[in-house]
């Protein structure tokens, strides 16, 4: 079969085709058959292969090897047979709306910026594409709107496959040296562009389109967007989770950012309160402590390792000659944090790590981390390090 000839190329919007099994071998992904035509569209251009079956064989991938294109199923099929071919149509046609809603996307983006497409990549979830320049954030939204509107003017995509005369003097996106066969997709007023890949007829099938987020990549811009079905799920299911959000606030969906706001705002005012209520009951504790041998040692309950390190650090101003443990526990063991004027320190830590099964560190005269024995254990072995 000639190249740029195959029936996905004839007719993208065939489903379901007749052909002859001319080649069938097993190789390591399964068997590899070559079919006298096919609609099964090879991986190449960014664009996924099909999926689908030949007759009651699972088409698994499909590749174009030199001039042939092979279909990988997970059965032999008899060389001289004929094969009925069935493409899992919303796969293709997925990757028809969203590959042709991308030319629309990086013509645009060429025509405003003069920016190239340095990368594209068709995801299950999402597109991804990669521009050589830095397109501003605030152009975003603009980029979106002129992409769906030209999807509202169902624009006729017209494929053609110029001479060479044609193609040296023809204008296109990306243009560079090409030989052999070109095939040219162009969407007037949007884009012109050298392609491999399946396209819908018009550009109103596409349906919509939508910007998920945009970001600075290596020098340029990288873009994530979806069109088509993909664009309507996605919509599906961020209408969805916003319901969610409002019964969870008792807010209007346009109003759930401002009470999050006033949430994370009341929490944060809430643990203002907590974090001084926890510190004048460490001062209590504190105050009612000594120091035995040069060591005071505290077991408290429910204290993060924030809350551990900034008592270790009040007790070591109390008592400056000390070695001060304090320990909360946890399921299987102990938050522990240890302050001591003593050099030795991240000696004499790795030291009790080893012996009570623990692991931390740390420096400047304070170590902290977990322990994974009991409060007996723990006590003996800091008493014996520490009590002088």
């Amino acid at each position: 079969m000639e190249t740029m000839q195959e029936l996905f190329y004839r007719d993208p919007y065939a489903r379901e085709f007749s052909a002859t099994v001319t080649a069938c071998r097993e190789g390591k992904k399964g068997f590899e058959v070559v079919l006298s035509d096919t609609a099964f569209y090879p991986e190449g251009g960014g664009q996924p292969s099909d999926e689908g079956t030949l007759g009651d064989a699972k088409v698994t991938f499909v590749k174009r090897i030199g001039s042939e294109v092979v279909h990988y199923t997970d059965k032999p099929l008899e060389v001289g047979s004929t094969v009925t071919g069935k493409l899992d149509w919303d796969r293709r046609f997925d990757n028809m709306q969203n590959h042709t809603c991308e030319h629309i996307f990086s013509g645009l983006v060429h025509q405003k910026y003069k920016f190239e497409n340095v990368g594209f990549h068709m995801d299950p979830d999402d597109i991804t594409v990669d521009f050589s320049g830095e397109i501003p954030m605030e152009s975003i939204p603009e980029l979106e709107q002129l992409v769906n509107q030209a999807i509202t003017q169902d624009i006729d995509i017209k494929i053609e496959f110029p001479t060479e005369e044609v193609l040296e003097a023809m204008e296109y996106r990306s243009k560079k040296e090409l030989h052999g066969v070109v095939r040219i997709v162009t969407i007037p007023g949007c884009d012109r562009c050298a392609c491999c890949g399946t396209h819908v007829r018009r550009s109103g099938e596409i349906g919509m389109f939508k910007i998920l987020d945009a970001s600075k990549h290596r020098g340029g811009t990288r873009v994530r967007f979806v069109a088509g079905e993909r664009a309507r799920r996605d919509y599906g299911w961020r209408v969805k989770e916003i319901a969610k959000v409002s019964a969870l606030f008792s807010a209007k969906p346009h109003e759930i950012a401002k009470a999050a706001a006033n949430f994370i705002e009341e929490g944060k005012t809430k643990d203002q309160k907590s974090a001084q209520r926890t510190e004048r009951y460490l001062q209590f504790v504190a105050s009612g402590l000594v120091s035995r041998n040069g060591l005071v040692k505290v077991f408290e309950e429910d204290l993060s390792p924030f809350e551990l390190k900034r008592f270790a650090g009040m007790l070591k101003e109390k008592f400056s000659e000390s070695s001060i443990g304090v320990f909360s526990s946890i399921e299987g063991g102990f938050n522990y944090v240890i302050a001591s004027s003593d050099p030795e320190l991240p000696k004499i830590s790795k030291s009790l790590n080893a012996k009570l099964n623990g692991r931390g560190g740390g420096r400047d005269g304070m170590v902290q981390g977990t322990y994974r024995v009991d409060k007996k254990a723990v006590e003996e072995a800091f008493d014996e390090i520490f009590s002088k």
